[in-house]
């Protein structure tokens, strides 16, 4: 049974065979310190996905994107969907921050913190490799004709993954709906839910397929980060490196007789074991130089320096480095890119603090002119009703009070103080007149809408009425009109 592993080459990918058949990539298990950290990573990461649902602020998940109220609760702060604008500079900040991270230290954030590979190797990857064994285990299963054996350690290979992918779908369903109501949905008829259902269906089967079959495809053919990273790298970003001034011409170095043999060709460091190939969750050789595929998740750091220590030679013939500093010894953290990006950011983090100081309450109202009717005339005055929609975005009760422009001519009702629990919405009506002596004609109003804690929102309205000069001419005769005819 042959187990030749695919030798990496610049001219294709080394999981697509050159037939177009898929080559499976089994990387093998690897020990060290750049490890332990990403693992140790991983573990926070996955505690904080798993917790974020179960932990209350203000009354409310610490992240609760509630669709069916269309409120959207982060860490304390309820954002409307009249809020959304806010998302703008959130994704924008985030875009620019993945760029500085890039052009500083290349694609880490996909070897160490991206979901997708923290759910991939330090989930899926570890079950597969407790139930089916080591990489070469893996690849004689792969080889192995179907018996008793592979077909249990496949069917509990699978069976693993798809409990794990439910249990992955149910926790981010979890972000959108509640958990109370999530294990209520849970334990009721799925055809009374069939939304929920569907929507844990769909995401099981696509977890499913994504870490169990299509896996390090995602991230060299798909992904659109992993795209335009080549646009954002230089030659002093520092992202893992091979030092071939070191390392090069591979080979392995030997005892001689002086007297008896020829002085051999010097060799460098590498001895060229392909412990960096065997350990690469995309299937390239660093060796070959910075590639798109990589992304920077430093295990074939930790296999390199293993042997080397093994071979009692400095490690660090595969670290983290620029091109610039392995060719000439400089390194350029801190260069023209890095300070575009950073001014970017610096905009963007004013722009949005401004915005969000002058535009943000913790509440949003609104006015409209009551339905049915523009204004209602006759020989007292001129009425128009307005109708008001208040939404308390805090998470605790609020009162509200209108104060209406002050006007010699136009009279308002007096609402008094209202009081809205938090989360929710309350509509009034508010009647607006001037008697016939003090009509103008049509005109502008506001109102100042004064919560408890000293927020204020103007809104403004058009006071409408009949031609002044035909209504003060008019005597004895009521007019109104109706805009449904």
């Amino acid at each position: 049974m042959s187990l030749e592993t695919k030798k990496p080459n610049l001219d294709s990918v080394t999981t697509i065979n050159a037939d177009g058949s898929r080559y499976a990539i089994h990387p093998a298990d690897v020990k060290g310190k750049f490890t332990i950290m990403r693992r140790v990573t991983a573990a926070i990461l996955l505690i904080i996905y798993i917790a974020l649902p179960w932990i209350p602020i203000n009354g409310y998940p610490a992240v609760f994107l509630d669709i069916e109220e269309r409120r959207f609760h982060l860490f304390g702060i309820t954002l409307l969907t009249h809020d959304l604008w806010i998302l703008f500079f959130l994704i924008a900040g985030l875009a620019f921050a993945l760029f500085v991270l890039s052009s500083v230290v290349g694609r880490v954030w996909c070897g160490w913190y991206c979901p997708y590979t923290v759910f991939l190797d330090h989930v899926y990857r570890r079950v597969e490799r407790l139930i089916e064994g080591n990489s070469l285990k893996r690849k004689q299963l792969d080889k192995s004709p179907w018996n008793k054996n592979k077909l249990i350690k496949r069917g509990s290979k699978w069976f693993s993954f798809l409990i794990i992918s439910l249990i992955l779908a149910h926790i981010f369903l979890s972000y959108f709906i509640s958990l109370p109501k999530l294990w209520e949905h849970m334990q009721a008829n799925p055809v009374d839910h069939i939304g929920e259902f569907l929507f844990i269906l769909s995401f099981t089967l696509v977890f499913c397929f994504m870490f169990g079959y299509f896996r390090e495809q995602f991230c060299i053919i798909m992904c659109p980060y992993g795209r335009f990273q080549s646009s954002l790298t230089d030659d002093d970003t520092i992202t893992v490196a091979y030092d071939y001034k070191r390392g090069e011409p591979r080979g392995k170095k030997r005892r001689i007789v002086p007297e008896l043999e020829p002085a051999p060709e010097p060799v460098g460091d590498c001895v060229d074991c392909r412990r960096c190939v065997n350990v690469c969750p995309t299937g390239i050789d660093i060796r070959n130089g910075i590639q798109l595929e990589c992304v920077a998740c430093s295990s074939c750091i930790d296999a390199c320096n293993d042997i080397m220590k093994k071979l009692k030679r400095p490690q660090g013939l595969i670290r983290y480095d620029s091109v610039n500093n392995i060719e000439s010894g400089e390194r350029k953290i801190l260069r023209p890119r890095t300070y575009m990006y950073g001014i970017f950011i610096l905009l963007g983090a004013v722009a949005m603090f401004y915005t969000l100081k002058s535009k943000a309450r913790p509440f949003y109202a609104d006015v409209a002119r009551l339905e049915g009717s523009n204004y209602v005339s006759n020989e007292d005055g001129v009425r128009n009703m307005f109708s008001f929609e208040i939404i308390n975005k805090k998470n605790e009760a609020m009162s509200f009070k209108i104060e209406p422009e002050a006007s010699e001519e136009i009279q308002f009702t007096d609402t008094g103080s209202i009081t809205i629990p938090k989360g929710e919405t309350k509509k009034f009506t508010m009647r607006v007149f001037t008697t016939k002596q003090g009509y103008e004609g049509a005109k502008d109003v506001k109102f100042n809408i004064i919560s408890s804690d000293g927020s204020t929102i103007i809104l403004k309205q058009r006071f409408t009425g009949p031609n002044q000069f035909l209504y003060k001419g008019t005597a004895g005769q009521d007019e109104s009109l109706n805009t449904n005819k």
